[in-house]
């Protein structure tokens, strides 16, 4: 399994505004490249976690790499906290409850959250502007849904 290393920032590259769809899709793409890495794992869990969802269901594949190009030319300059910043202007509340549900799955995607991971899910909430007990549940959620088969009841 081979990660990508995500190259640093070029500040010279100008952000553009964010609409609601780019949005949703930069948080996404923030959770699972946090730390400068986009892994295997995370790439499937972007990959799956817009391409069911819509309008992104209806994207085609050239569309959809246009989107997350831009995106990635983004992340590469600014780097992920201000991306989340310019993503949560541009959502309503129950697209920035969602939009932090799908960041919260995208980073167990890999395994347990580790402490940085933690750390990056509080940052979100907080530029989210989201409750504690709305980011208290999706985490119970979170721990139900990846529980170990193997683990005893």
């Amino acid at each position: 399994m081979t990660s990508t290393a995500l190259p640093t920032r070029d500040p010279s590259i100008e952000r553009s505004p964010m609409d609601p769809v780019r949005a949703f899709a930069a948080v996404a793409l923030a959770a699972v490249s946090w730390d400068g890495i986009l892994t295997p794992a995370g790439s499937r869990a972007l990959r799956h976690a817009l391409d069911y969802r819509d309008p992104y269901r209806g994207f085609g594949d050239a569309e959809m790499v246009r989107l997350l190009d831009a995106l990635l030319a983004e992340l590469r300059s600014h780097g992920a906290q201000h991306m989340m910043l310019d993503a949560a202007a541009a959502l309503s509340a129950p697209q920035r409850h969602t939009a932090y549900a799908v960041a919260a799955e995208i980073m167990r995607s890999d395994g347990p959250l580790e402490d940085d991971e933690r750390n990056i899910l509080a940052s979100l909430a907080c530029a989210l502007e989201l409750p504690e007990e709305e980011t208290l549940r999706v985490g119970q959620v979170m721990d139900v849904l990846h529980a170990s088969l193997l683990d005893p009841a």
